[in-house]
């Protein structure tokens, strides 16, 4: 026998072995290996379909947050535009009220002048009847203190006032 001869009983052997073999491979290991092939090909899929809901989740939650910082926004906005109003609106009730207490002090000061200055007056009228009396006194040669003489000097200076009063009227 030589090298390259064919040797047909070693051959059906073989090839009988190798059918075996095959059927056994079939039957035994491919069944397995390919549910191994198909499980891993769901898991690997399932993944990738997890991964694509989280992104369209995290996508969700990102559009709603952007929302919400928009929203927070505006409010803070509209709180500071209510914030300035409300200062605007003090300010001009502070100054709505300073303007009265001004004008009041005034309205006082000028009660208490025109009080003083009845009073200057009241000082002044005595002082000018009891002058006048002494020069009457003295013109006379007489006393002059009766209280007649007293009321007529009076009536006599008050109407001097009313006519100086009219003029500044």
């Amino acid at each position: 026998m030589g090298l390259f001869d064919i040797n047909t009983g070693l051959s059906l052997w073989a090839l009988i072995v190798f059918l075996i073999l095959l059927l056994l491979l079939a039957k035994f290991a491919w069944g397995p290996i390919l549910n191994a092939l198909e499980t891993r090909e769901q898991n690997i899929q399932g993944s990738i379909d997890d991964a694509a809901r989280l992104r369209k989740e995290a996508s969700d939650a990102l559009d709603e947050h952007r929302l919400q910082l928009r929203e927070a926004r505006h409010e803070a906005q509209h709180i500071i535009a209510e914030a300035k109003e409300a200062a605007a609106r003090l300010g001009r009730e502070m100054e709505a009220k300073a303007r009265q207490e001004s004008a009041a002090i005034v309205q006082r000061a000028r009660r208490e002048i025109e009080v003083e200055r009845d009073a200057v007056l009241e000082a002044i009228r005595k002082e000018t009847v009891g002058l006048a009396l002494a020069a009457a006194s003295r013109l006379v040669g007489q006393r002059l203190d009766a209280p007649q003489d007293r009321e007529l000097v009076n009536d006599y200076l008050s109407s001097l006032s009313d006519t100086a009063r009219g003029r500044d009227a």
